[in-house]
């Protein structure tokens, strides 16, 4: 497997940023490291991502924490964010184009997928994983029904999944999970409380493990 696919597998979980003020990232990167959530995604819709991910990436160079990047709908953004440092590249849905960039350089890719037609298009097309998104719409039972068939495709739910349903996913054969809102409480960074995001990414983590057993 991959060495980066393989560090999103440990993790177990992807942290989703969307939007994350820029004097908050690293602290909130932090935060999460130290509660086991060791693969972070910067989404490409955020303000100066390219500048974000370029720092992030230089202050977690230790091998530890894998740093991507979503919401990439186009090989330009794909471009830009590798070379930002962005070590895998998740899109919310199939850009074939995203997908020939990211090989192209040997990065990581995940294109969003709802389907099995489009699991399959997209892995054929050289995804090394897919994005079930909106998972929350078809739940864990969809991951499930996928996986029946095309067991070979590693999949990440990604959309609406939170500590009460996280273990449902992996249950279904999710490798991994993504969460954006569940995971991180922008609140509480704002106020300078990033223990609570620890704890938060604690409880991710071991959920997640606790259903692998």
């Amino acid at each position: 497997m991959n060495e980066t696919l393989q560090r999103i597998e440990d993790s177990g979980v992807v942290a989703v940023l969307r939007g994350v003020p820029a004097d908050q990232l690293i602290d909130i990167a932090d935060a999460l490291r130290e509660g086991g959530v060791t693969a972070i995604e910067v989404t490409a819709d955020t303000p100066g991502v390219v500048d974000l991910i370029d720092e992030v990436s230089s202050s977690f160079a230790d091998g530890e924490t894998t740093i991507g990047a979503g919401t990439v709908i186009d090989a330009e953004t794909a471009r830009n964010v590798q070379l930002a440092g962005a070590e895998f590249v998740v899109s919310p849905s199939l850009h074939e184009d995203v997908i020939e960039t990211c090989n192209r350089y040997g990065t990581v890719v995940a294109p969003g997928v709802m389907t099995p037609t489009e699991a399959i298009t997209a892995y054929e097309a050289g995804a090394d994983f897919v994005k079930v998104f909106p998972a929350a719409t078809v739940g864990p039972g969809h991951v499930s029904a996928i996986k029946g068939p095309l067991s070979q495709i590693p999949i990440m739910p990604t959309g609406g999944v939170g500590l009460d349903n996280a273990g449902e996913f992996v249950d279904a054969g999710a490798f991994a999970v993504g969460a954006g809102s569940a995971l991180v409480d922008y609140d509480a960074a704002e106020r300078g409380d990033f223990e609570s995001i620890t704890e938060t990414a604690r409880q991710f983590t071991e959920t997640v493990a606790e259903h692998r057993d």
